[in-house]
């Protein structure tokens, strides 16, 4: 067990972090010995993979437009159970997906879609988690995860980018 006094940050000082590495745990210990709380390691690496940016070469964010879409989903990733769900935006390139608990970066998942275009004919695709959103932000931005197209025909991309146009177009003119 390691203890790590915290020196430095002016609103935690005289706290302790005890990292546990059996336990894969970390404890905040208060200034007089009392156990504030712990969180497993695998909370703390999805935490910060949810919000670190990995440094890219600058280049278009997006290959096709998107917008916001509440559309009628079903994803599974590979030997996991069916989820089913809704997502905020669409797009040419992928989707986000509404979710209190996301997939892992890189999961694979199979796409079922039900757009409000034809909703008898729905997308199927496969995707892999980019990013997630573990929590909700400044009471805005939902929980959930990105998830980029791997595998998609061409005419079920051109419903997507067609219907999206649309909405932009409509939107636009209210």
């Amino acid at each position: 067990m390691v203890q790590l006094p915290v020196r430095h940050s002016a609103k935690h000082q005289g706290k302790t972090l005890q990292l546990d590495s059996a336990a894969e745990t970390l404890a905040v210990i208060g200034q007089a010995d009392e156990h504030l709380g712990t969180i497993p390691w695998d909370a703390i690496i999805d935490f910060v993979h949810g919000f670190s940016k990995p440094d890219r070469t600058p280049r278009p964010v997006r290959n096709y437009p998107r917008s916001q879409l509440a559309a009628k989903l079903r994803y599974a990733a590979s030997g996991r159970t069916d989820f089913s769900g809704v997502t905020c935006e669409i797009g040419g390139g992928g989707i986000f997906i509404e979710t209190t608990s996301p997939q892992s970066i890189g999961t694979d998942l199979s796409l079922e879609l039900v757009l409000p275009d034809d909703q008898t004919q729905p997308i199927t695709a496969r995707g892999k988690v980019a990013w997630i959103r573990p929590r909700e932000e400044r009471h805005v931005f939902y929980p959930g995860m990105g998830v980029q197209f791997t595998e998609i025909s061409e005419d079920a991309r051109a419903r997507i980018v067609n219907m999206v146009k649309s909405l932009d177009s409509f939107r636009s003119r209210s």
